[in-house]
């Protein structure tokens, strides 16, 4: 039987941790002048993905994105 791919847009933007998947912040990439540095500083950083979503990255990634 074959391999299944793993989504290479998945692979890029997830990676697995120990209680699941985590991701980049998004807001971060311009228009920066008109955010308030506390909202810049919040965006720091890695964010948990939610428990209804990893089912659905588990079916993107199947050998764990690596």
């Amino acid at each position: 039987m074959p391999k299944i791919k793993s989504h290479s847009g998945a692979v890029k933007r997830f990676r697995k941790t120990a209680n699941g998947y985590k991701h980049k912040r998004t807001g971060k990439n311009h228009l920066q002048t008109k955010k308030s540095q506390q909202r810049k500083r919040n965006l720091r950083g890695f964010k948990e993905i939610s428990a209804q979503d990893v089912k659905k990255i588990d079916n993107l990634l199947p050998y764990d994105g690596r």
